[in-house]
């Protein structure tokens, strides 16, 4: 079982024994806030083939504009909750967003998908959201690599606070980012086939190069220095294409975890909430009170997150602070361990523990895809699955 308060003794990165940020928070008076952003395919209510149907579907749900958005290409719709302060208030606004634009997706022959791939091939040409000039450029850039366009994830903003103490508090959520990517890992099919992957969508999206792991960050200027270079290479258009499964945003005083796939049923996105939000409210006390913060190699931490990507839930993963083999829902285990003060604390610790209990005992998503999947080796049962699991509200 993990214990990273006893890995090291030593702080910072230990491939290069740099120092660790400095910057202590200021005390809290108020509990950390959460968001969510979940992005959804949308299929044909017949052929489960996805559609460039986002512009209408988007103008019938009109009546949320601040709640409800474009995505990279017009097969997506994009929700963004309001913020909340407690995994109830989170599930109700998650809850009500799906429904309303479930019914908008109806409305057009349609159907809301939940899932991280569109898990049969793309007909045609990519239909890119063609009234933003900067996909345009993206597409014209990085050519290839926007075929990874047409995949959702799930991205949790947990705040608020600057800068200095996101870029601190980074660091010491980072090491976990392989166990969240197991948890939510639900993108084994990819045009048309099993990739051998739980979340293919985590490899897939590596690919890009201002993607996968954040570095560990020695100060916040190292932070803006690194966001600049990605910039002035070319891997970037802009701040918004830091694609790290793990950055301070670069629009609200959040940090914001996008390691997760999209999964259809909303108790998981809600423990994924749970975790984060846990995760980052124990690194604030551990800064608070002045405790070393455990070295990580870069190299195991890579390697775990793609045996995570890898296996899943189902299989095994690498201790990231000592890359030795465990089962993978030891290491989820470990992570509620972790951070079970905190879920207590906010009165979360049941719901985290039994929704867990259920991944373990059932699967995670990946599994019970292969499980749709096995019963007549069939990708539309998939499909099917997996939009009854997102209208499941």
């Amino acid at each position: 079982m993990i214990e990273p308060g006893n890995s090291t003794t030593s702080t910072g990165n230990a491939d290069n024994d740099v120092p660790s940020v400095t910057t202590v928070p200021v005390p809290r008076t108020a509990p950390l806030t959460v968001g969510v952003e979940e992005e959804f395919l949308l299929v044909d209510a017949r052929t489960f083939r996805v559609v460039p149907a986002a512009p209408l579907v988007l103008e019938t749900a009109a009546g949320l504009p601040a709640e409800v958005h474009a995505e990279g290409t017009r097969y997506q719709v994009e929700i963004s909750t309001p913020v909340a302060d407690s995994a109830p208030k989170l599930r109700e606004e998650l809850a009500a967003l799906r429904r309303t634009l479930s019914r908008a997706a109806r409305a057009h022959g349609c159907r809301l998908l939940a899932a991280p791939s569109p898990v049969v091939a793309v007909d045609g040409p990519l239909h890119l959201t063609d009234d933003e000039p900067r996909q345009r450029e993206q597409h014209r850039r990085f050519g290839a690599l926007t075929d990874t366009l047409v995949s959702c994830g799930r991205h949790i903003h947990v705040g608020t606070f600057d800068v200095d103490t996101a870029v601190a508090v980074s660091n010491r959520v980072r090491p976990w980012l392989p166990t969240l990517i197991a948890l939510a890992a639900n993108s084994p099919f990819w045009g048309g086939r099993d990739t051998g992957h739980a979340s293919w969508r985590s490899m897939a999206w590596s690919g890009w190069p201002s993607a996968g792991l954040p570095p560990h960050f020695t100060s916040t200027a190292h932070f803006r220095l690194t966001v600049q270079t990605l910039l002035r290479s070319g891997a970037a258009l802009d701040t918004k294409m830091v694609y790290w499964d793990l950055r301070p945003s670069g629009h609200w005083p959040t940090l914001e975890i996008r390691a997760p796939d999209m999964s259809p049923d909303i108790d998981t996105a809600i423990l994924q909430a749970e975790l984060v939000r846990a995760l980052v409210a124990t690194a604030l006390r551990d800064i608070a009170e002045h405790r070393a913060e455990p070295a990580v190699r870069d190299d195991v931490l890579r390697l775990a997150r793609w045996r995570a990507a890898h296996d899943g839930l189902e299989g095994f993963g690498l201790d990231p602070y000592t890359g030795a083999e465990l089962p993978a829902a030891d290491l989820a285990e470990a992570l509620l361990d972790r951070v079970a003060p905190q879920l207590a604390a906010s009165g979360e610790l049941d719901h985290a523990a039994k929704t867990m209990g259920g991944l373990l005992r059932d699967g995670s998503g990946a599994h019970r895809q292969r499980r749709a999947f096995a019963r007549r080796e069939n990708l539309t049962d998939v499909l099917h699955h997996l939009a009854d699991e997102t209208e499941n509200f």
